[in-house]
């Protein structure tokens, strides 16, 4: 099989969706790597590291054009919708509930999307882990760092100091980024409150911190009651291929004191604030009635060679599995690559993405 793997365009994106190493390993297996000139640069990455592995390095019209599967970080770009072939593959980040128009290509183009977002794998999200484990780090050193009062936040030190209480901060979910988001609040001596749903999760979480962290119900008492005298709140909420639910309005913003500083890791499936829109590395925040708001859509980007490789790890054996077997027989033949399409020859075939259109999932 031909595998293009392009340089990411998304702004301050700089991750890079293959390793040297995994070329090598998919040249072994028989396969031909296309890698676009510069792809890797950002992670650390040089194309002569890719020459070595045997891989071949070139433009990014040729790597699309040539290309049976495309392995990418992020979502395509708009102005790399010409460039998709009718029938090509794509294995990335799609994130596709909160973004029609991107879907809307993909099924014109009849293209075969695999969303790393919805692998399942025992019940887990193995290709997602990696980077919610970082993002959820990544959540309370942002959360800390716009509490600052330049940046518009209260002047809280999140650690707070002898005679003086540490910050609060309240976690709207205990998934993967709600229980790393948790860790790193823990270590900065903050007040923690996580909110979920699910009571086995709240329980996981009650278990792994030895009842130091609060953990209560989701609903709209408790998010209430919760934010009022938050200073971070971090949404962290995942629906698998589906769209994130709101969990704070814009009215709720109103509790909120001035200068409390909201990250919603969510903001890659639509976010779970009312008022929360996708921001970039270099323009990261925005006020919304006093209350900060972090909502950078690659978070894992800012630390591209940690999560270049930690993205990797996970995702080659499925790329092998693909290019080994084809896409077709893979899709048959693997439960697990199954679950992790979203359209095939130009319907949605995901469910939780068929109910985010309003439409019924094709059946395969």
């Amino acid at each position: 099989m031909i595998i293009g793997v392009p340089k990411e365009i998304k702004k301050d994106e700089f991750r890079v969706g293959m390793t040297p190493a995994g070329a090598e390993e998919l040249k072994l297996d028989g396969h031909t790597v296309l890698i676009e000139t510069g792809a890797g640069e950002g992670s650390g990455f040089s194309d002569e590291e890719y020459l070595k592995a045997d891989a071949d390095v070139i433009d990014r019209s040729t790597l699309f054009r040539k290309a049976d599967l495309i392995v990418k970080v992020k979502e395509p770009l708009s102005s790399e919708y010409e460039l998709i072939r009718e029938g090509q593959a794509i294995f990335t980040f799609l994130h596709l509930a909160p973004n029609r128009e991107l879907t809307e290509m993909l099924l014109a183009k009849k293209v075969t999307g695999l969303g790393y977002e919805t692998l399942e794998k025992g019940g887990r999200l193995p290709l997602l882990f990696p980077m919610s484990e970082i993002a959820g780090r990544m959540a309370p050193f942002m959360g800390s760092y716009y509490l600052q009062s330049f940046w518009g936040g209260k002047g809280i030190l999140p650690t707070g100091t002898i005679g003086v209480n540490p910050a609060k901060a309240v976690i709207l979910g205990a998934g993967v980024v709600g229980a790393n988001a948790a860790t790193v609040c823990m270590g900065l001596l903050m007040e923690t409150v996580v909110i979920d749903k699910r009571m086995e999760a709240l329980q996981k979480i009650d278990e792994m911190f030895l009842g130091r962290v609060k953990t209560l119900p989701a609903g709209p008492v408790n998010v209430r009651n919760e934010i009022r005298d938050a200073d971070i709140v971090i949404g962290a909420v995942l629906v698998p291929g589906g769209k994130t639910p709101l969990l704070i309005t814009r009215d709720m913003l109103k509790l909120m004191g001035k200068g409390t500083v909201i990250v919603d890791v969510s903001i890659d499936q639509g976010g779970c604030i009312e008022t929360s829109r996708p921001t970039t590395h270099d323009d990261p925040v925005y006020e919304v009635d006093g209350v900060v708001h972090y909502t950078v859509a690659n978070m894992p980007g800012a630390y591209p060679r940690t999560s270049t490789l930690a993205l990797t790890n996970v995702t080659l054996p499925y790329i092998r599995t693909l290019a080994g077997m084809g896409i077709e027989k893979a899709i048959a033949e693997d439960k697990e690559i199954r679950s992790s399409l979203n359209t095939y020859r130009g319907e949605i075939v995901h469910l939780a993405l068929a109910e985010a259109f309003g439409v019924p999932a094709r059946d395969i």
